[in-house]
């Protein structure tokens, strides 16, 4: 007697914990993740066309007029167009004026800095503790002077310092006490104002913050006994560290690039150029003194300056384990 033997039934390809994992399956994934790859890069190229008509086409002009003798007699067709290499980056780094500017300019940055940061996240943490008129109240004071222009904002501080019919001194007692005369009284009255027109994104910002913290992680260090200063170093603080990084380099970008406020303020840069930051005196050398070629230089340099601080500040929170 014989036997049939049944036919074997075709063997099924390999299942892994997702699904199947042989050869065929691995080139269908692979050409998943490159249609949405190209989906996403199709989503995105209106937003990198504009990126790269308003920002990669001018900073490629700024470098590339920077490498050249580009003044009033070259805009004019009086001479022509010639290339200076490095020159103008050596005629930048050798005047003294230029890393006085820059020592005024970190300094005034990080100052305006500190301060926007610390007034930000105090009235962030107020708006946690009042009721809900008065922290209306000053969420809309607070955004009216984030609206407001920087021309107009200065216009109006420069009119409340004025020795003469300005309210401050009146109210102070200063007689016709000048705030724009010194070059620290200066400094300080910009300050205030940049400060002023700054820390409202710092405090929305940080306020949507800690509305996003667990309740119940507050509610469990607050039962433990921690001061509310010891609740914000130790708990908030730690889960606000992504937005906190995102503020702070916005403000290290904006303040370190200061322009309107110290032009409508000091008249251009104060008496003898004592209040000048890289902004104005990249202005002042390019316009006032037609000299285009060395105010890009100044540009390029204030343009490496910040990429470099923003980079470091990224590649430090990422060896401490950070993610944005």
């Amino acid at each position: 007697m014989t036997t049939t033997a049944s036919p074997r039934p075709p063997t099924a390809p390999a299942q892994g914990p997702a699904g199947p994992t042989g050869p065929g399956a691995r080139r269908a994934a692979a050409r998943r993740r490159s249609g949405s790859a190209r989906t996403a890069w199709l989503y995105l190229l209106p937003a990198l066309a504009v990126l790269g008509g308003l920002l990669v086409y001018p900073i490629y002009q700024l470098g590339l007029i920077s490498f050249l003798e580009y003044t009033q007699a070259q805009v004019s067709g009086g001479r022509p167009t010639s290339f200076k290499g490095l020159g103008n980056y050596r005629a930048l780094f050798s005047d003294p004026q230029f890393w006085q500017v820059l020592l005024a300019t970190v300094l005034f940055a990080a100052a305006c800095v500190l301060v926007t940061l610390t007034v930000g996240c105090a009235l962030a943490v107020l708006l946690t503790r009042v009721r809900a008129l008065p922290r209306l109240a000053l969420m809309l004071a607070a955004l009216g002077a984030w609206a407001t222009p920087a021309v107009t904002g200065s216009t109006v501080w420069v009119f409340l310092f004025d020795p003469d019919h300005g309210p401050v001194n009146r109210v102070l007692g200063l007689g016709d006490f000048s705030w724009t005369y010194g070059r620290y009284s200066a400094f300080a009255l910009v300050l205030a104002e940049v400060v002023w027109c700054s820390f409202p994104f710092v405090m929305v910002t940080v306020y949507a913050g800690i509305r996003a913290v667990p309740a119940e992680v507050l509610e469990a260090a607050a039962l433990d006994g921690a001061s509310q200063w010891r609740i914000w170093r130790s708990v908030t603080a730690p889960v606000l560290r992504p937005i906190l990084v995102v503020v702070t380099i916005q403000s290290v970008i904006w303040d370190f690039k200061v322009f309107t406020q110290i032009y409508v303020m000091t008249a251009g840069g104060g008496i003898a150029g004592q209040n000048l930051v890289l902004n104005v005196y990249a202005y002042q050398k390019a316009f006032a003194s037609s000299e285009y070629s060395l105010g890009s230089a100044i540009g390029v340099v204030m343009l490496l300056i910040l990429l470099a601080v923003t980079l470091v500040h990224l590649r430090l929170l990422r060896r401490q384990g950070e993610e944005l």
